[in-house]
Parts: C-alpha cells; sequence; structure tokens
C-alpha cells in the first residue's frame, strides 16, 4: 500500500516537473531589473522595434542589443514609477495615445497586412500590366571603328556578303568584339541619341548603310530582331504590387470608418489640409500606408 501511494506520488511529481519547464517556456523571464522582469515577449518586440541600423546584425548581437535596450528602459522606468510619473495627466494623456496607435496597428495589421492574398497581387499586376503602354526593344549589334573610311570599308564587306559578327571580332574596337558586337536588347534612352535613332530606324535583319558617327566613333549597326518590351516578372515588383493593394485596403477601411463614424475639425486651416490630403487618397496619389 504504502509503495503504491510512493510510486503514485512520484509519478504526479515526476508529470508536474516534467510540465513545468513547458509553462516557463511560453514567455520565460530572461532579465529582471530591480522588482520588474523582462520576459521573452518583451525581448521580441525590443527586437522588432530596433533602430534600422542596429537591425542589420546577426540575430544573436541583435537579441543582445535588444536586451540592453529593454534593461535601460527599465532602470529609468523603476526610478519614474517611484516619482509618480505614471499617475501624472501628461503621463495619462501618452499611455491614451499610445494605446489608440497600437490598436490603429493591430487593426491595420488584421485587415490590411494580413488580409493581402496573392490572388489580389497578382490581379493587381495584371490591371498595371495591361495600363502599360506598349515599348519598343530592338536586339542590336555594331562594329565600332576609328574613323569613317573604316566604317565604310566595314560596309562594303557586308554588301559583300561577309558575316556581321565575324567583320565585329575582327575590326571592331568595342570591348564586346569578342560577342560579335551583340549588345542584347535595349529599348529607347538606354543609347546615345544618335545610336538609338540609326538603330530603330532599321528594319529586322538590316544594317546601317552609312556610317553612324558618336562621340566614341564611327559605328556600323545591325538589328537582328525587334519586340515589344516584356513588363517586368510579378517576382520582380511584387513587393511594390503589394504595396498598392494595400493602400486601397487601407483607404478602403478608413472610408468604411469615416462613413459610420462623424469627423468634425474645428480649425479651418486644419480642416482644410486634411480635405486636401483626403482628395489625394482618393486619387490614388497618396503613398502606401505604413504602421505608426
Amino acid at each position: 500500500m504504502l509503495r503504491h501511494k510512493f510510486l503514485v506520488t512520484a509519478a504526479l511529481a515526476a508529470a508536474i516537473f516534467s510540465q513545468a519547464p513547458v509553462f516557463a517556456a511560453e514567455d520565460p523571464v530572461v532579465a529582471k531589473v530591480g522588482s520588474l522582469e523582462i520576459r521573452q515577449s518583451e525581448l521580441d518586440l525590443a527586437v522588432q522595434n530596433l533602430d534600422p541600423q542596429l537591425a542589420q546584425l546577426p540575430d544573436e548581437q541583435k537579441k543582445v542589443a535588444a536586451l540592453s535596450g529593454a534593461i535601460d528602459v527599465k532602470l529609468l522606468a523603476s526610478g519614474a514609477i517611484a516619482e509618480g510619473v505614471k499617475d501624472t495627466d501628461d503621463f495619462k494623456k501618452r499611455m491614451a495615445y499610445i494605446a489608440d496607435r497600437e490598436l490603429h496597428n493591430a487593426y491595420f495589421r488584421k485587415h490590411v497586412i494580413d488580409a493581402v492574398t496573392p490572388e489580389e497581387v497578382k490581379a493587381r499586376y495584371d490591371k498595371e500590366i495591361a495600363s502599360i503602354p506598349k515599348q519598343e526593344e530592338v536586339h542590336a549589334r555594331h562594329i565600332l571603328v576609328k574613323t569613317e573610311d573604316e566604317a565604310k570599308a566595314v560596309i562594303a564587306d557586308l554588301d559583300a556578303g561577309k558575316d556581321f559578327a565575324e567583320i565585329a571580332k575582327e575590326k571592331s574596337q568595342d570591348s564586346n568584339k569578342d560577342e560579335g558586337g551583340d549588345l542584347g536588347w535595349f529599348g529607347p534612352g538606354r543609347m546615345v541619341p544618335e545610336f538609338e535613332e540609326a538603330a530603330f530606324a532599321l528594319e529586322k535583319g538590316a544594317y546601317t548603310k552609312t556610317p553612324v558617327k558618336t562621340q566614341f566613333g564611327f559605328h556600323v549597326i545591325k538589328v537582328e530582331d525587334k519586340r515589344d518590351a516584356p513588363p517586368p516578372a510579378l517576382e520582380q515588383v511584387e513587393d511594390q504590387v503589394k504595396q498598392l493593394v494595400m493602400r486601397d485596403k487601407y483607404v478602403a477601411l478608413i472610408e468604411k470608418a469615416k462613413s459610420e463614424q462623424k469627423v468634425e475639425i474645428v480649425d479651418e486651416a486644419l480642416k482644410k489640409g486634411y480635405d486636401e490630403v483626403n482628395k489625394m487618397q482618393g486619387a490614388g496619389d497618396a503613398p502606401a500606408p505604413a504602421q505608426q
């Protein structure tokens, strides 16, 4: 009987001790400052709110920097409590403002940041891409030489049927001569004006029949192909597109709240400025929102 009771007691004790660390691990105390405690959750918040420069540190160094800051906060907070600062009207007003701001941020995260779906981002991406005007690109090669006579000799060789890329490898003075003078694809604004004008005037497969003079020398240009410039892939602009979706969600959220609650601004100058800002938001000119 006693042995049985001992075994039951031992089993209960083992269960309690085995579970205790689990409960403690939920939000353990990582440091103490006098009677104040710093728990893991508070340290995590401190890490999230590090100065941007400190946020670039390795994880362990970030934790140490955040803990150092949290300890400093607790040290002075302890002094403030002792002096009764938390009971002053000014402090209470600040805390009320901070509470409202944090409620705003929590609501913002729930209904804006966390509410954005991949489908919404893809739909907005498609809409933006569809609104972009078509822009022509050319795939060109060139041969660069010092004098006009050298360029004319190159054109004569091409007229005789010689291969453009082989001539470029032999005679071009540009750094891409080994690639046969290949410049890849480019659109307007990428080349000097004289070169660009000549290249875009050529048909696919054609080359310039007269030398093209630029600040670099004399060019003979061949257009290998033409196309409409492809849009950037969604992966390249996903963050920017997501910001647009978030802005729309935020504006809709604010407009809904305004329709349900009356906003009255007594100061006329402030009212005018506020109305102007809201017109910008309605026109889609306002930047994407951020947490406060």
